[in-house]
């Protein structure tokens, strides 16, 4: 019983003072984390107030890029398209299925050779018949001629009538005439045969093929459906580039002038070249004449209807060697600070020296040997605000 009635109440838990200290937590990391935005922000604020009041220094800044020394003489450029001066699309004199065709693009030719051959079996059939025809009527040629030898000695001795040696003098003639007309039968035939027959004109190489085996062939394509040329070939020996240059330059062109050529597919390389030619009428469409430039000497990788730059240079101006471009800043982009020449590039918003090594100077450009590569970004214009390490800023257009 006294178990029983004793107080238990000492025993309770007084749970108050945790629940008092919750929200104490809760209210300390709400005001740290609003101290901490407002930090975040001040010093956001700085910066921005920082970059306000002191924005650094403005430049541009270019391209080390790969120039040609030509460029110092030029007066013109103009775009072009290679070309070759001998081409031919090669067709057949006959109508006719194509079943032969012994070449591909690429492959090159000789003069003379057989490049394809249309299905010949009727024109061989005519040829063999002429030819049969011609021995028909020479078979009677020997008889012919001794009756006629024959009647003219009998004729002499008074043995036979005129009319009947004249008789016999027709025969022999007509056997002649009949042998003459059977040979050209047999050569008309032989040119049939020849043309089915397609024959390269001229020493080339295969640029195209027009036609494949199976197809009608027939000449100017008369017939619905057929192709006219069989193959498209060209002398590569005979390459040159033809430019167009607007009626306004024109008077800046002459005969023997010196060029300078880069092909698209090779802006790195160029090829010395002069004026051949000045085509002597304008395209009234385009308001162009047409110029045409020889290489003076070039390789395998020039290829017909190549799209290239010719650059006209100075009268005068001498042909320019085939040599490789050379990398260039210009001018204005290199220092000289503590006897050095620099450039300089732009990191982390500061300026940032790099030492250079130039070379020729040419049209306010330098050449530069060694510090930088094709494409890299320096500050186009030096003065004495620029130095390592000062704050720049890109001028935007």
């Amino acid at each position: 019983m006294a178990t029983k009635d004793a107080d238990l109440s000492s025993l309770r838990i007084d749970r108050s003072s945790q629940g008092a200290g919750a929200p104490r937590k809760s209210r300390l990391v709400v005001k740290l984390f609003i101290w901490l935005l407002v930090v975040a922000a001040l010093a956001a604020g700085g910066y921005f107030l920082k970059k306000l009041l002191n924005p650094g220094v403005e430049v541009q800044l270019v391209t080390a890029s790969l120039s040609s020394p030509s460029q110092a003489n030029a007066v013109l450029t103009a775009s072009a398209y290679v070309v070759a001066r001998r081409k031919a699309a090669v067709a057949s004199k006959g109508t006719g299925t194509l079943v032969f065709l012994g070449v591909d693009e690429g492959d090159r030719v000789k003069q003379g050779q057989v490049i394809a051959r249309l299905e010949d079996s009727d024109v061989l059939a005519t040829l063999h018949r002429a030819r049969e025809n011609l021995r028909l009527v020479e078979a009677d040629l020997n008889d012919a001629k001794q009756s006629e030898e024959r009647s003219r000695s009998l004729l002499k001795r008074g043995a036979v009538a005129q009319a009947e040696y004249d008789s016999v003098d027709a025969r022999y003639k007509r056997v002649l005439a009949a042998i003459d007309a059977a040979k050209f039968g047999v050569r008309e035939a032989e040119v049939a045969v020849e043309n089915t027959r397609i024959i390269a004109p001229f020493d080339g190489t295969v640029l195209k093929k027009n036609a494949d085996v199976g197809e009608i062939v027939a000449p100017m394509a008369g017939a619905a459906g057929s192709k006219g040329a069989v193959v498209t070939i060209a002398d590569m020996s005979s390459l040159e580039v033809e430019a167009d240059v607007s009626e306004a330059n024109i008077t800046r062109v002459t005969v023997d002038q010196n060029c300078e050529i880069a092909l698209d597919a090779y802006p790195q390389q160029r090829y010395a070249g002069y004026v051949s030619r000045i085509v002597p009428t304008a395209d009234r469409a385009k308001a162009t004449v047409m110029v045409k430039i020889r290489f003076r000497k070039y390789d395998q990788r020039v290829l017909p209807e190549m799209s290239a730059k010719v650059t006209f240079l100075a009268p005068g101006a001498a042909s320019p060697a085939e040599s490789q471009p050379v990398l260039t800043v210009p001018a204005s982009a290199v220092a000289v600070r503590d006897g050095r020449q620099v450039v300089y590039q732009i990191k982390d918003e500061r300026a940032v020296e790099v030492p250079v090594q130039t070379g020729r100077t040419f049209s306010g450009l330098v050449e530069i040997k060694g510090g930088l590569k094709d494409g890299d970004k320096v500050l186009g214009k030096v003065d004495e605000q620029i130095r390592a390490g000062v704050t720049v800023t890109q001028k935007t257009r």
